[in-house]
């Protein structure tokens, strides 16, 4: 928490009580000569124009008013200050580092923060410190005086600010109580605490207690956020630790060089790779668990930059190898098309899609629920993502000369039912898939194509026969994922109309009339995004005889697409809109994810 400020009081505090509105933050910008009377008129004409349900202090920074002394717009954090002067209250600038999250929740549960718009940023023996948007409201100081025996100081913050810390400190307290009740000892040596010790020169070492019990906290933490992956980032004064949650990177926090690199060189030693080698990217690999006792497996990634080494540790959530198609975002029509392509027994099924659509998760789950007793299944990966034991895993290694291609005639030696191909990057592997699809073998694999058709078009360019692709492709499944809404707060949105919905998936057409729009509102289980997780669009081509009829060597995507959306295919954009119909996911998501309809 940055140091408070108590800017210079006006001559009277206002005798106002209730919430703040738009309109009075106009005027007493007006009337203490902040902004002209003409910029006020302006102002209000603007903000009149359209109705908003952002705080007031948002809104009137989101118009740009402009300050009478240079005409330069006015940001959310100056008209907090003129808002806390005129309250006759200190202003305070939120500094997650110096909040102790446990105190914080000790002091009101987070519905009642959420509720009363409020958060505890400093708990003392005598005093509980509370930030505030509507310093005019006091209605709960009583209530909060009497829960903690403690004399309530109203200070004034961001409203942005107090959402967004709202819910991560709280979670954050959430997760520090888990670690200790499990007798991890994390949460015994704080963040704050460790950056003192970095800030004081203290040369700090991988097995030091304090770094040991900030990244078991660190871990904990990402497991209780849902975090996919967790990125140590080191920059030229600081260190970031952020973490990516559902698709989008969230800053945790920011600490001293030195306890960055205390804390890299931990994980790198849990991870047996080389300490002291810096120079030079390096993979690893931990297992751990998190407190509900399931195993969690990390892939680790090292990289040189200009201010250190970049740390990403990859976490592989431990009920992907079980989701059925409907958890992943499968549609009944495509998950019954998909069910019919992975029960054949031989040719080859393309999985496309960018880096992060999800490929690898549907591989492993359609792998692990086809991976029985009577069958061999065997993979060759550039790295293995997850170890899985009903699964014959191999890596590539380019330095032994052990390439995927060397990999499948390797496999095909092995006596196999299922291969998987972690990816087709060359014609010599895809001669492989295709020899052995045609010698009786079920084949998965990965390409990086925008849909399904241009897979084929690819694999032709790669230099393929086409009609080897007419004997052993099966199928091709195009993937992307969105955000879910997050179910205990996403509400109806009026802005949401049939017309953008046709707009958006012209010129085809679904049943408008089903169309129920939801918009994302933020609450402390979402961290205030609105959105709780993510889930799979698909786009699925399945190879028909009269598809094969139209698989030739000058063959573009556009007659193959329209083909394969005779044949049942659904294009990317219209599974999504489906979804949003449905008030799974919002219409922007959808359109910001996937490709134009041709």
């Amino acid at each position: 928490m940055k140091r408070s400020t108590r800017p210079a009081p006006l001559a009277t505090v206002v005798p106002y009580v209730g919430p703040v509105h738009w309109r009075h933050l106009v005027e007493w910008l007006r009337d203490d000569g902040v902004i002209t009377p003409a910029e006020a008129e302006r102002t209000i004409a603007r903000c009149s124009q359209a109705e908003s349900a952002q705080p007031a202090l948002v809104r009137l920074a989101a118009v740009g008013v402009a300050r009478a002394s240079d005409g330069a717009p006015m940001d959310v954090e100056e008209l907090t200050q003129h808002l806390a002067r005129r309250a006759g209250l200190e202003y305070l600038r939120i500094d997650p580092l110096k909040v102790d999250a446990g105190k914080v929740s000790d002091t009101m549960s987070a519905s009642y923060a959420e509720r009363h718009k409020v958060l505890p940023v400093q708990v003392t023996a005598a005093e509980v410190v509370v930030a505030t948007s509507e310093p005019f409201i006091d209605d709960w100081v009583a209530e909060v005086e009497r829960q903690s025996r403690r004399t309530v100081r109203r200070v004034v913050a961001n409203p942005a600010e107090i959402k967004r810390y709202t819910g991560e400190f709280f979670a954050l307290a959430r997760s520090v109580r888990a670690a200790i009740k499990s007798g991890s000892g994390a949460g015994t040596t704080s963040f704050e605490q460790l950056v003192e010790l970095g800030k004081s020169g203290k040369q700090l070492d991988a097995n030091d207690q304090g770094v040991i019990q900030v990244v078991d906290w660190l871990w904990q933490y990402a497991f209780d956020q849902r975090a996919s992956d967790i990125h140590l980032e080191p920059r030229r004064d600081q260190g970031v630790i952020r973490f990516r949650i559902d698709g989008v990177l969230h800053p945790v926090y920011q600490v001293p060089p030195g306890v960055m690199n205390a804390i890299t060189a931990r994980v790198k030693l849990l991870g047996r790779m080389d300490v002291v080698e810096k120079r030079r990217p390096q993979d690893g690999r931990i297992k751990t668990r998190n407190p509900g006792g399931d195993e969690i497996e990390m892939r680790l990634s090292t990289l040189p930059t200009a201010f250190g080494e970049k740390l990403v540790m990859r976490i592989f959530d431990p009920d992907t190898a079980v989701k059925d198609l409907a958890a992943l975002g499968f549609s009944p029509h495509d998950a019954a098309r998909w069910e019919q392509l992975v029960q054949r027994p031989h040719g080859i099924i393309l999985v496309t899609g960018p880096t992060g659509s999800g490929k690898t998760t549907t591989l492993y789950s359609t792998l692990r629920r086809v991976a029985t007793e009577e069958v061999n299944v065997s993979t060759i990966e550039d790295p293995i993502e997850r170890i899985d034991p009903a699964l014959n895993q191999t890596q590539v290694q380019p330095q032994l000369e052990f390439s995927f291609a060397e990999g499948v005639r390797a496999l095909m030696r092995q006596d196999p039912d299922i291969i998987m191909i972690g990816e087709i990057r060359d014609l010599e592997t895809a001669e492989m898939a295709v020899q052995a699809a045609l010698t009786g073998h079920l084949v998965f694999s990965t390409l990086h194509t925008n849909d399904a058709p241009s897979a084929l078009t690819r694999l032709m360019e790669l230099g393929v026969p086409a009609y080897l692709l007419n004997a052993t492709i099966l199928g091709v499944l195009a993937q992307r994922l969105v955000r879910t809404l997050c179910p205990a707060c996403k509400q109806p949105d009026e802005r949401g109309t049939t017309e953008l919905l046709a707009e958006a998936i012209k010129p085809w057409k679904i049943n408008s009339g089903n169309y129920r729009p939801y918009k994302p509102v933020g609450c402390v289980d979402c961290r205030m995004t609105g959105f709780r997780g993510r889930m799979g669009i698909y786009e699925l081509l399945t190879v028909s005889e009269a598809f094969k009829g139209v698989i030739q060597h000058d063959v573009g995507p556009s007659p193959l697409r329209k083909q394969a959306i005779a044949d049942g295919m659904r294009p990317l954009r219209l599974a999504g809109a489906m979804r949003a119909a449905d008030g799974l996911t919002t219409l922007e998501e959808v359109i910001a994810a996937t490709p134009p309809l041709e």
